[in-house]
Protein backbone atom coordinates (compact mmCIF):
# COMPACT_ATOMS: atom_id res chain seq x y z
CA UNK A 1 0.00 0.00 0.00
CA UNK A 2 1.53 3.66 -0.97
CA UNK A 3 1.27 6.43 1.98
CA UNK A 4 0.86 9.36 -0.10
CA UNK A 5 1.37 12.26 1.34
CA UNK A 6 -0.52 15.98 0.36
CA UNK A 7 0.75 19.33 0.39
CA UNK A 8 -1.55 22.24 -0.96
CA UNK A 9 -0.39 25.12 -1.39
CA UNK A 10 -2.94 27.99 -1.00
CA UNK A 11 -1.14 30.78 -3.08
CA UNK A 12 -0.67 29.14 -6.34
CA UNK A 13 -3.80 26.70 -5.88
CA UNK A 14 -1.00 23.88 -6.12
CA UNK A 15 -1.84 19.92 -4.69
CA UNK A 16 1.30 18.33 -4.48
CA UNK A 17 0.91 14.33 -4.05
CA UNK A 18 3.72 12.42 -2.78
CA UNK A 19 3.55 7.98 -3.56
CA UNK A 20 7.13 8.09 -2.62
CA UNK A 21 8.55 11.18 -0.76
CA UNK A 22 12.17 11.89 -1.24
CA UNK A 23 12.76 9.21 -4.32
CA UNK A 24 14.24 10.64 -7.45
CA UNK A 25 12.20 10.56 -10.59
CA UNK A 26 11.25 11.59 -13.90
CA UNK A 27 8.71 14.91 -14.69
CA UNK A 28 6.41 14.02 -17.38
CA UNK A 29 3.94 17.06 -18.17
CA UNK A 30 0.47 15.69 -18.73
CA UNK A 31 -0.85 18.45 -19.97
CA UNK A 32 -0.64 22.52 -18.38
CA UNK A 33 -2.40 21.29 -15.39
CA UNK A 34 -0.90 17.61 -14.34
CA UNK A 35 2.63 17.09 -13.59
CA UNK A 36 3.32 12.91 -12.91
CA UNK A 37 6.35 12.10 -11.71
CA UNK A 38 7.48 8.34 -12.45
CA UNK A 39 10.42 6.04 -11.93
CA UNK A 40 10.79 4.97 -15.53
CA UNK A 41 12.75 1.23 -14.50
CA UNK A 42 10.00 0.11 -11.98
CA UNK A 43 7.34 1.43 -14.18
CA UNK A 44 5.36 3.20 -10.96
CA UNK A 45 4.08 6.82 -9.81
CA UNK A 46 6.33 8.77 -7.25
CA UNK A 47 4.34 11.75 -7.49
CA UNK A 48 1.58 14.05 -8.96
CA UNK A 49 1.34 18.08 -9.00
CA UNK A 50 -2.31 19.57 -9.99
CA UNK A 51 -2.09 22.74 -10.87
CA UNK A 52 -5.07 25.16 -10.44
CA UNK A 53 -6.33 22.09 -8.22
CA UNK A 54 -9.98 23.72 -6.47
CA UNK A 55 -10.90 25.00 -9.87
CA UNK A 56 -10.02 21.47 -11.88
CA UNK A 57 -11.73 19.54 -8.88
CA UNK A 58 -14.87 21.81 -8.78
CA UNK A 59 -17.82 19.54 -10.26
CA UNK A 60 -19.28 21.27 -13.19
CA UNK A 61 -23.90 20.92 -13.37
CA UNK A 62 -22.66 18.01 -16.02
CA UNK A 63 -20.20 16.25 -13.78
CA UNK A 64 -16.37 16.40 -13.38
CA UNK A 65 -14.29 18.85 -15.70
CA UNK A 66 -12.44 17.27 -18.10
CA UNK A 67 -9.76 18.12 -20.12
CA UNK A 68 -7.32 16.40 -22.61
CA UNK A 69 -3.52 14.95 -22.07
CA UNK A 70 -2.31 16.44 -24.47
CA UNK A 71 1.53 16.23 -22.92
CA UNK A 72 1.03 12.66 -24.22
CA UNK A 73 1.21 13.79 -28.02
CA UNK A 74 4.62 15.00 -27.02
CA UNK A 75 6.49 11.09 -25.96
CA UNK A 76 7.36 8.11 -27.85
CA UNK A 77 5.24 5.44 -27.91
CA UNK A 78 6.76 3.62 -25.24
CA UNK A 79 6.57 5.97 -22.94
CA UNK A 80 3.07 6.96 -23.85
CA UNK A 81 2.28 3.00 -23.24
CA UNK A 82 3.94 3.74 -19.78
CA UNK A 83 2.33 6.77 -18.66
CA UNK A 84 -1.20 5.13 -19.47
CA UNK A 85 -0.44 2.38 -17.92
CA UNK A 86 0.18 4.59 -14.64
CA UNK A 87 -2.67 6.31 -15.23
CA UNK A 88 -4.87 3.92 -15.14
CA UNK A 89 -3.95 1.83 -11.42
CA UNK A 90 -3.45 2.98 -8.32
CA UNK A 91 -2.46 4.98 -6.61
CA UNK A 92 -2.76 7.62 -9.67
CA UNK A 93 -5.93 6.09 -10.55
CA UNK A 94 -7.76 6.69 -6.84
CA UNK A 95 -7.12 10.36 -8.00
CA UNK A 96 -7.82 10.96 -11.40
CA UNK A 97 -10.37 9.35 -13.30
CA UNK A 98 -8.71 8.59 -16.87
CA UNK A 99 -11.32 8.38 -20.21
CA UNK A 100 -11.23 8.50 -24.19
CA UNK A 101 -12.90 11.30 -26.20
CA UNK A 102 -13.30 10.47 -29.73
CA UNK A 103 -14.25 12.92 -32.40
CA UNK A 104 -16.39 11.05 -35.41
CA UNK A 105 -13.60 12.49 -38.05
CA UNK A 106 -10.67 11.06 -35.70
CA UNK A 107 -9.93 7.59 -35.89
CA UNK A 108 -7.77 7.17 -32.58
CA UNK A 109 -9.14 8.66 -29.11
CA UNK A 110 -7.71 11.63 -27.47
CA UNK A 111 -7.04 10.28 -23.81
CA UNK A 112 -8.73 12.82 -21.03
CA UNK A 113 -8.50 13.30 -17.19
CA UNK A 114 -10.70 14.58 -14.45
CA UNK A 115 -9.20 15.34 -11.27
CA UNK A 116 -11.56 13.34 -8.44
CA UNK A 117 -12.22 16.18 -5.29
CA UNK A 118 -10.38 15.37 -2.26
CA UNK A 119 -11.78 17.52 0.93
CA UNK A 120 -8.73 15.72 2.85
CA UNK A 121 -6.01 16.85 0.91
CA UNK A 122 -6.60 20.96 1.29
CA UNK A 123 -7.33 20.68 5.02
Amino acid sequence: MVNMTFNYDEISDTLYISFAPGEAATGIELNDYLLLRVNKQERRAVGLSIFEYSILAQPTELGLRSFPLSGLADLSPDLQELVLSILQRPPVSDLLTISAYTPTTVTEPTPITAVKPLAFAMA
